[in-house]
Formats: structure tokens, sequence, C-alpha cells
């Protein structure tokens, strides 16, 4: 039987597959208490369930099956390091911002089209200011986003149109 020998493949990049291959084996986590106690010489399975996390909800909360009240048995885990789910616990229970911040020519315009026009949409719409030609729905939008995001600001400035203006002598 002749001998073949190996010949090298040109058609493969070997440098972008090691570092594909390295990207496998040691994944970026972007958490910072469970990027902190990963363990790389374990499994991702084995590193989550020491956190006290899940790898496969299926295994974890299996579907019930109607068994006899003596014969159950349960899944035995122990969690070495529950620091980590308390971490996540506590970062999930903190409120959520839910507004972004507006740029200060949106809060110029809103404020410009509330100080002309009140509560007239269709005005707003015709007024000159209205470089983007919004309509009144998307000014109306514009307005309520304000109000939601600088609640506090839009206080203040609705009381400042609202208190009476004293009189030049």
């Amino acid at each position: 039987m002749p001998k073949t020998r190996n010949k090298f493949d040109y058609n493969k990049n070997r440098k972008k597959l090691k570092k594909k291959l390295l990207k496998k084996r040691k994944p970026r986590i972007e958490n910072a208490q469970i990027r902190n106690a990963w363990d790389d010489s374990k499994s991702t399975s084995r590193n989550l369930l020491d956190m006290g996390l899940s790898f496969d909800p299926n295994r974890t909360m299996p579907v019930k099956k109607k068994t006899l009240p003596g014969h159950r048995k349960e899944p035995k885990h122990i969690t070495t390091k529950p620091y980590v789910l308390k971490k996540l616990q506590e970062e999930a229970s903190l409120p959520e911002k839910d507004c972004k911040t507006l740029s200060s020519d949106l809060i110029q315009y809103v404020q410009h089209m509330v100080r002309e026009h009140k509560d007239d949409y269709k005005a707003m719409a015709r007024d000159e200011k209205n470089y983007y030609q919004d309509t009144p729905k998307q000014i109306r939008r514009k307005i309520n986003e304000y109000q939601r995001c600088h609640p506090q600001h839009y206080q203040a400035f609705m009381s400042s149109l609202s208190a009476p203006e004293p009189m030049a002598q």
C-alpha cells in the first residue's frame, strides 16, 4: 500500500480557526458576578449549577409525572456559590430606568410649541419652527415623551407658564 503524505490546505485560514476554537472554549461573559465566579476548568453546566443557576430549564423544572407518595426522587443540587445568585437578585430588583434622555433641541422645540400654542396641535403643525414638518400626532407624542422623561422639569415649565407675569411700569 503506497504512503500518502499530508498536504497543506491553503484554503483554510488557520488563524481564524484557532480564534473560533478559543472563542467556543472560553465564552465572553457579560455579567460581572458570573464572570468573577466562573471556573475555566469546569464545564458550563457545572459552573452554572454551582452558582445556583440552570443550564437546561427542562432538566431543572421537569414536567411532573404522577408518582406514588413515598417514591419521590428530588434532584440534589448543592450550590457552592450562593453569593452570585443573591447579587443577581439584588441587581434584578433595582428599579429600571425606562426613560432615555432627550436632546436639548427637542426640549426647546417642545417648550416653544407649548408656550406658543398650549394644546392646539394643529396650530403647532403649521408653526414655522416645525422644521421637520411633524404631524399633530407626532408633536403630541414628543410632548408626552418630554412629560414622561422629565416630569419635574415639565411641571416647573408649566407652572411658569400659568404664573401671571408682573406688569412693567
